[in-house]
């Protein structure tokens, strides 16, 4: 009888490469078994760091390598790649993600032609299977706009540092956008250096009807326009003459005004905001934002994994048409079809946005930030709530507003009152920004009624003498805000403008303000002597938009550099020959702070660990103070260390115990006069085979623990699998124990001898404290 078999052909997958594993878990629940997940862990391939990388003399051709400690990952994926039937590149949809997506593809010898690229604007079930079934080709321009910026970063970087190395000091770096940044906020330092306040005045008056209403009217001018109060003397003629006449009113104008909603965040606004009401820096949003759009576990009752934002680097303010119809049925369900308008509003993004992508908003609207608080840390639900409640307000009917403006005479001068009287909340039953909260200051409990030629009861005339402000620092927020209305830099870029420019010691905190350095004010100086296109605001901002034409394929990458590079060439000559042997003094960075010991200013410095307070009478004083992230001296803890219970071996003082890199150990107190040290370890049961000396558990710098003799280096016994005190049955050696395997082996490497044991016949490895 004839058997016949049946082979079963077991159906390839599709591998979907991602940036990161959060990613990566996130989406693999939403698709099939078919499909195996792998993250690249952000890029793969970049320019060398040791070279420039880049062959000016050919097409600004960039050389590319593999990234130090990607090997191992790059093998695996290329052996997935090569066992699947077909590979997804899923990176981010911008044009870093697209620049990935190509060194992927590079890397994986992927035709970049083919589909093989997919992009969704929110981690969700729908929007991944809907991409999924519509891969693309990688997008060259996108590409090249993303390799025009990496390449004009790394000439300007490596050809413009080393000048600033021979002329400033060792280490410092320039850069296409960092440069301009600290110029923005060193200006506005000079500014207030430089500022003269004005003096100036203001007069206001109490007045009330027959009813007793009364409320405030504020000095205006005359009938021919506004006048400025600049003096005392001003001021007080004014008053005088007002005092002596009554007020009477000679305009009063009633209306109604409407507030429109805020348009729903983009990358900037969320920023700023985030800092405003939250007290989020940027780096934080950012890292908190990728935590919400790559996915949160918000348990079974609400669907496992799920991502809860858009995508979050954007300048675009659209909504799709399914994100709003789904706000306004919520919006109808919880606040009344009043909170509802008509049509869905929509808001104008601005001329210079790239509007790849839709503006940051909720996923799912539907997951109201109370009822998934619980899955959330603190800062994920503050974010995401205050993301919500942007996104819900802007779908939703404006704010209405009674208004009321009158105007008063008396002897000539024009006085003003006026005030709102909120009639239907709209939006702002939901959220609201800064511009209505400075609302408030109008905002009344009631409209008075007031009739024309209406001669009014002054109960008090008060005149106030003030001085103009100098303009405020910058702060994370207002910079970001600067940076977007001048085209500096793009969405993707302001967190990492920001951080390198702190980094780099350009610029430090002061509270929430951003202050130059002397570093900071020395560089810029030099950089606006020498290169003062390259820190102009009109030149960064037209090459953000020469990087929108590559993207778009209205410019060429290979034509962008050229212009750029050729008169950027010939100032670089310049800067060499003027600076030639030239260098900087940095002035020093002088605290508020005075040194106890020696009465002289702590000055700031940087060392290995960051900024730190130190004497400016060093060598004399090297007094030191660790800073807080204000910059304000932190006291040292006194350390309280524990006395052994032997004496120094070599001296015969009194031993402590001390903690180090590689665990605690036994020093001398006479140090450094005495250089007695030993490593605190805990001893085993059995004793050494060689000397009977007691072995001790010790660890070696990899932290991996290992065994030897207490007499080392005496004696040279020492293994990495534990001491028993058993006997090798066969040759009479020490057993040894060896956990990965469960196993007891003889240490005689030529006895053969092994068995295996029973948690119960383990030997206690109580490792150091």
């Amino acid at each position: 009888m004839a058997t016949t078999k049946t082979t079963e052909t077991k159906k390839k997958t599709t591998l979907v490469i991602v940036e990161s594993p959060t990613k990566a878990g996130s989406i693999k629940g939403y698709l099939g078994a078919n499909y195996q997940l792998e993250a690249s862990e952000g890029h793969i391939r970049d320019l060398p760091k040791s070279t420039l990388g880049v062959d000016v003399e050919n097409n600004f051709e960039p050389h590319y390598i593999n990234i130090r400690n990607k090997g191992e990952l790059i093998k695996k994926l290329k052996k997935q790649a090569k066992a699947a039937s077909r590979v997804l590149i899923a990176t981010d949809p911008d044009r870093e993600g697209e620049a990935i997506a190509w060194h992927i593809a590079e890397v994986l010898g992927i035709d970049k032609r083919s589909a093989c690229r997919v992009t969704f604007n929110e981690v969700t079930k729908g929007a991944i299977k809907a991409a999924v079934k519509n891969p693309r080709a990688i997008d060259e321009n996108l590409v090249d706009a993303q390799q025009a910026r990496r390449i004009l970063d790394r000439i300007m970087g490596y050809k413009l540092s080393p000048l600033l190395w021979k002329s400033v000091k060792s280490g410092l770096s320039a850069g296409r956008v960092q440069s301009v940044a600290t110029r923005i906020i060193t200006e506005r330092e000079e500014e207030i250096r430089n500022f003269v306040p004005q003096e100036y005045w203001s007069i206001s008056a109490r007045l009330s009807q027959e009813d007793g209403e009364q409320f405030e009217a504020k000095f205006f001018g005359n009938a021919e326009g506004k006048m400025r109060l600049s003096c005392e003397a001003d001021a007080m003629a004014v008053k005088a003459a007002v005092e002596k006449g009554s007020f009477i009113v000679k305009n009063v104008r009633t209306a109604q005004k409407q507030s429109q909603p805020a348009a729903p965040f983009t990358t900037s606004t969320l920023q700023q905001e985030a800092y405003r009401k939250l007290n989020f820096r940027s780096q934080d949003t950012m890292k908190v934002a990728q935590e919400l759009y790559e996915g949160i576990n918000l348990g079974t009752e609400n669907g496992g994994t799920q991502g809860l934002i858009t995508y979050m680097r954007t300048d675009s303010l659209r909504v799709s048409q399914g994100a709003a119809e789904a706000a306004a049925a919520l919006i109808g369900r919880m606040y009344g079809a009043e909170y509802v308008p008509a049509t869905p509003n929509v808001y104008k993004t601005k001329k210079n946005a790239q509007d790849a992508h839709e503006a940051i908003r909720p996923a799912n609207a539907d997951f109201i930030p109370s009822k998934i608080k619980s899955h959330l840390t603190p800062k994920q639900y503050r974010l995401y709530k205050l993301i919500w409640e942007r996104f819900i307000a802007s779908q939703m009917t404006s704010a209405v507003y009674d208004s009321l403006a009158i105007d008063f005479e008396n002897n000539g001068y024009v006085f003003k009152a006026s005030g709102n009287l909120l009639r239907f909340r709209g939006y702002m039953a939901v959220y609201r920004d800064e511009r209505d909260e400075n609302e408030d200051e109008q905002t009344l409990s009631y409209l008075p009624t007031v009739n024309a030629d209406t001669v009014m009861k002054t109960e008090s005339v008060n005149a106030q003498q003030h001085f103009t402000e100098a303009p405020l620092r910058y702060t994370e927020g207002s910079l970001i805000k600067f940076l977007e209305e001048n085209g500096i830099g793009r969405p993707s870029t302001y967190t990492t403008i920001i951080t390198t420019i702190l980094k780099r010691n350009y610029v430090k905190r002061d509270g929430k303000a951003l202050v130059p350095t002397p570093l900071g004010e020395v560089t810029n100086k030099l950089m606006e002597e020498n290169f003062p296109d390259i820190v102009s605001y009109e030149f960064t901002a037209e090459m953000e938009s020469s990087l929108d034409e590559i993207e778009q394929g209205s410019a060429k990458l290979s034509d962008v550099l050229t212009d750029f590079y050729a008169p950027f060439e010939k100032e670089l000559s310049r800067a060499k020959e003027k600076l030639d042997g030239e260098t900087v003094e940095i002035p020093d960075d002088v605290s508020e702070y005075t040194c106890e010991l020696c009465g002289k200013k702590l000055i700031y410095k940087t060392g290995r660990f960051g900024r730190f307070l130190a004497c400016a009478g060093y060598p004399e004083c090297k007094n030191t103070k660790a800073i807080d992230k204000n910059g304000a001296p932190v006291e040292k803890k006194e350390k309280i260390e524990t006395l052994a219970d032997f004496k120094c071996e070599l001296c015969g003082a009194d031993v402590v115990l001390r903690s180090g890199r590689h665990g605690q150990f036994y020093a001398c107190t006479r140090y450094p006069e005495c250089h007695f040290t030993k490593p605190k370890a805990n001893p085993l049961r059995a004793h050494c085979p060689d000397c009977g000396a007691q072995i001790l558990v010790r660890r070696a710098r990899t932290k991996s623990l290992f065994y030897s003799c207490e007499r080392y280096p005496e004696c040279s016994f020492s293994v990495w699998d534990m001491p028993t005190e058993e006997k090798c049955p066969a040759c009479g050696d020490m057993l040894l124990q060896r956990k990965s395997k469960k196993m007891l082996i003889c240490r005689n490497k030529s006895c053969s001898y092994k068995a295996e044991y029973t948690v119960d016949e383990e030997v206690s490895d109580d490792t150091e404290n």
